[in-house]
């Protein structure tokens, strides 16, 4: 997908002067590098401290090291999936090859090369996801845990054939600071993981080309931060990676400055980038995790450096982790809110790990669990090693004494209702900063779950570049449970990480059992939706009304989820699934002043899917509604649970 100039001139127009002028000075630099790149200084004597203290391998749980080596081993024999894409290469990988296009990364200075250009990469997101190394520090942990060095030695045959093949500055790899942030973590924990083996120092602090990439991956950050408008995750990844670095890599004169640059920065970016009410202000909730992820990881590495954090950034992951625990469903799952791209900050576990799980575990050893958390009861690796190097103790503040169900700075509620039912529902702003990147047109939608399993569903992302019409069908208003007028969306697209204009929303109502609020995304009239459980019966009740303005064509969605099978008469869908090996029902009365239809997997245009996760997606019943309104009657939908 290239930009045009349009696109330049749209997203030129969502920066203030000061982006503006740092972003003019970032160019400067990156022609200057091109004919005079920067020069590493030469380091002798360096020696790797940061180690894991003494017992903590010893607590981790056998099933933990079970999954992992399963995985490990399967990365040995060259077996992975990024994205939905199977790969049985990676024995001997191609750090520039994109299996799913069949096409390669073109070489020469990194600032030229096209990395939104999938015709002349590839997909950049394929490319990408193996250089963080996340596979490798799997690997490293493998050997931590067994001592068998094949897995140390393999580790080491990548990280030298990545370094041989990705000079700095050179190649798409040098191109994202959020890419070298993550690889930073990733090496400082391969490290740490292969201390036992004799190879270790040689491969690192003993390596004239280990020591040049390091350099060079943090002088790249210090000099090229995202701002203004783009200091979303990216800029959370990037003073992570290089604290990180600088913490436990401590080996050159810049070190001290770009640790104690670095946490200033993470935590001015913490708290830029979330509500008081521990939500992540993208409203993405993917990121929320890889946001919480990387704080943590970088606060671990300062902790074990015996560097001072700042009391606001333990706040901030504190207030993150109490959010996590009080949205998430009975499974564990949060929910499925705005872009998610399966990125994690620091992968230590094997496939079947729960992510959200290991979050909340972690937090629990470090800040102390309230009551009313739901208890966890998986195991994972990443906790008990990450936690050794945390310091404990949660920050004396004031916490939830019972379990937060409206967060009115993010406009999220979540509705809880006997036997497994939970209804997440949207009245917060439309997304973070200006160009709201990773927003959904999403206003007034609601998902809900029973039992865990997705019922009225938020079909995800899928994809971000490369295919235009999927990546804007995802973040449709269409595409989500909520309400579409002249078959536009509520806020304005400039491109696949930009919106020009904001649907504002605000929250009329919310209590434990009833949520109203209402957007003027569409000019001259106003969205408002209610919706409210009833306990006894166990009904969902969904009521829209557009107010004011002339008569307006009308196109209502309701997605199911994947397991969902769809029985529709007239106005009238009978639902039914299977969960653990009982079958479940549920009906859903549709308003009869609309036509109703059944659309499923339907690519011309795209309606009728659900994306799991980034990369892949599954035909899945979506039910469209469409009629008309002069706004002086609602619609009202009610989803019955007893069947």
């Amino acid at each position: 997908m290239t930009m045009s100039a349009g696109w330049y001139l749209r997203r030129l127009s969502r920066m203030d002067p000061r982006e503006v002028a740092g972003r003019a000075g970032d160019a400067v630099r990156r022609r200057r590098w091109r004919s005079a790149p920067p020069e590493a200084p030469a380091v002798s004597g360096a020696r790797f401290t940061a180690v894991l203290p003494a017992g903590a391998l010893a607590d981790v749980a056998p099933d933990a090291v079970k999954r992992l080596v399963a995985e490990a081993d399967r990365l040995m024999d060259g077996h992975a999936e990024f994205f939905g894409v199977v790969r049985d290469d990676l024995a001997d990988p191609d750090w520039w090859y994109d299996p799913k296009t069949g096409r390669r990364a073109p070489a020469g200075y990194a600032f030229d090369v096209p990395y939104r250009d999938e015709d002349a990469v590839g997909d950049i997101k394929q490319i990408w996801e193996p250089s963080r190394h996340q596979y490798l520090t799997v690997l490293a942990a493998a050997y931590a845990l067994t001592g068998d060095e094949r897995y140390a030695e393999r580790v080491a045959e990548h990280l030298r054939s990545w370094w041989a093949g990705n000079a700095p500055l050179r190649g798409v790899h040098w191109v994202s600071g959020i890419e070298l942030g993550i690889r930073l973590l990733s090496w400082v924990w391969v490290r740490r993981l292969l201390d036992g083996w004799a190879g270790a120092p040689a491969l690192f602090e003993h390596n004239p080309v280990a020591l040049h990439q390091i350099w060079h991956h943090q002088h790249w950050l210090a000099s090229f931060p995202s701002r203004g408008s783009s200091a979303n995750n990216h800029v959370i990844a990037e003073a992570a990676g290089q604290s990180a670095a600088a913490c436990a890599f401590d080996w050159f004169p810049e070190s001290v400055r770009w640790r104690t640059d670095a946490l200033r920065l993470l935590d001015r970016q913490l708290r830029a980038n979330t509500f008081g009410s521990g939500l992540n202000r993208e409203l993405a909730t993917e990121y929320h995790g890889l946001v919480l992820e990387l704080g943590l990881a970088a606060v671990a590495e300062a902790d074990a450096a015996g560097a001072a954090v700042p009391a606001t950034t333990r706040l901030v992951l504190l207030r993150m982790t109490d959010a996590l625990a009080a949205v998430v469903d009975e499974r564990l799952r949060p929910p499925r809110q705005g872009d998610a791209d399966d990125g994690h900050g620091l992968v230590l576990d094997g496939a079947g790990t729960g992510r959200w799980g290991s979050l909340l575990t972690t937090g629990a050893t470090v800040f102390g669990r309230l009551g009313w958390w739901p208890e966890v009861t998986g195991t994972d690796v990443r906790t008990p090693l990450l936690t050794a190097l945390l310091r404990p103790g949660a920050p004396a503040v004031a916490r939830p004494d019972r379990r937060p169900a409206h967060f009115s700075d993010a406009g999220l509620t979540v509705l809880r209702g006997a036997d497994g039912i939970w209804c997440r529902c949207d009245g917060g702003p439309h997304g973070f900063l200006s160009i709201a990147a990773h927003a959904h047109a999403d206003a007034l939608s609601v998902e809900v779950r029973h039992q865990g399993v997705d019922v009225l569903a938020d079909p995800g992302t899928y994809c971000y570049h490369g295919q235009p019409e999927w990546r804007s069908y995802f973040r449709s208003t269409l595409g989500h449970n909520t309400l579409e007028l002249d078959g536009a969306d509520q806020s304005v697209s400039g491109g696949p990480f930009l919106w020009t204009r904001h649907a504002t929303s605000r929250v009329l109502r919310a209590t434990a059992s009833r949520w109203c609020a209402e957007h003027e995304g569409y000019e001259g009239s106003v969205h408002r939706r209610s919706v409210e459980l009833d306990e006894e019966s166990q009904e969902l009740t969904i009521v829209d009304e557009v107010c004011g303005g002339p008569r307006r064509d009308v196109r209502l969605a309701f997605h199911l989820g994947p397991a969902i099978t769809a029985e529709l008469e007239g106005n009238r869908a009978v639902l039914t699934w299977t969960r653990d090996g009982e079958d479940r029902r549920a009906v859903l009365d549709l308003p009869g002043r609309l036509s109703w239809r059944a659309h499923r997997g339907e690519s011309t245009p795209p309606l009728g899917w659900y994306s799991a996760g980034f990369g892949r997606k599954e035909p899945a019943t979506t039910l469209v509604g469409t009629g008309s309104t002069d706004g002086t009657e609602g619609f009202t939908t009610v989803l019955g649970f007893r069947g």
